[in-house]
């Protein structure tokens, strides 16, 4: 079992702790902490197959996302509904969630991360991982006169 750390302090059974946190310190603000509050919740619950990307430089959305895969629709609800219950517990608000009623896709976005957590069989067909791992090509060698003239067919005309 991991622990995470924050300030010092382990964050310890979070369904427990009833402490309101101060502004300053709220998890979205924690260096990293909500990032870790969220790969331990879903380790601790036995999800499979976590992975977790880093979008900053990729996406304004959210510094990371997380995806996981639960066995059943029951599992995969199960992880939610427990993640969800730590984010709440620890001071997290606005963190809106799709998919609950089916359970086949849950999406959790906690702000700074984003987490998706998938049955198998749903997770291996939509591919999110292929999609935001990879990394963004540097330069592709095209000017910007170039790129527009590609767009608006100009390109090659003679004019």
């Amino acid at each position: 079992m991991s622990l995470c750390f924050v300030f010092g302090q382990k964050w310890g059974n979070a369904l427990s702790d009833k402490k309101p946190l101060a502004q300053s310190q709220r998890p979205d603000q924690w260096d990293g902490s909500l990032h870790n509050l969220v790969l331990d919740s879903l380790d601790d619950d036995l999800a499979q197959d976590i992975t977790s990307i880093d979008l900053s430089g990729k996406s304004a959305i959210a510094d990371h996302m997380v995806i996981a895969t639960g066995r059943s629709q029951r599992h995969v609800g199960a992880l939610a509904d427990h993640l969800l219950r730590k984010l709440k517990a620890v001071g997290c608000k606005n963190v809106r969630t799709e998919g609950q009623n089916a359970c086949d896709w849950v999406l959790v976005d906690a702000g700074d991360v984003v987490v998706h957590i998938f049955r198998a069989e749903v997770r291996a067909f939509y591919g999110l991982e292929k999609m935001w791992a990879s990394e963004l090509p540097e330069d592709t060698g095209l000017s910007h006169e170039a790129d527009t003239n590609d767009r608006t067919g100009q390109a090659g005309l003679g004019a």
